[in-house]
């Protein structure tokens, strides 16, 4: 798979459930913290956007777990954005254990934006998808 960003981050005890293992929905916050930093580095702020009224949201989320990260691990988190449909987009992401990369998950969250209360994309997020998605362009 082609990755467009990628984002390295550390597993923290209180991550961890009764098992030894991250919380599965802990992995979710991951993923979003992903997205949220690739779009800081396109310049489009996940909270501007807001204060501009366009919401960026979720409409969908499918997380299949292959092997568990651990308190202490470090990992990657590497996504790729596409065009879903003329108003969706979708995030193809995978986290991978370091430093033997192994899978511990891939995902496909799929979104839209809501602008004046209606499904539209930014402009901007058209721009981004129009020229693939890189944050080199």
């Amino acid at each position: 798979m082609a990755y467009c960003f990628e984002l390295e981050l550390g597993v923290r005890d209180y991550e961890c459930d009764l098992q030894g293992g991250v919380n599965n929905a802990v992995y979710l916050n991951y993923l979003e913290h992903t997205r949220h930093e690739y779009l800081k580095s396109l310049g489009l702020d996940f909270a501007g956007l807001h204060q501009r009224g366009c919401d960026l949201v979720l409409t969908r989320c499918e997380l299949d777990y292959k092997a568990p990260l651990r308190s202490g691990d470090r990992f990657v988190v590497r996504l790729r954005l596409e065009r879903e449909s003329r108003l969706r987009f979708a995030f193809f992401q995978e986290i991978y254990r370091l430093p033997d990369e192994h899978l511990v998950l891939q995902a496909k969250a799929i979104g839209t934006g809501i602008v004046g209360g209606k499904p539209a994309l930014p402009p901007e997020l058209q721009a981004v998808l129009e020229r693939g998605a890189s944050p080199n362009g």
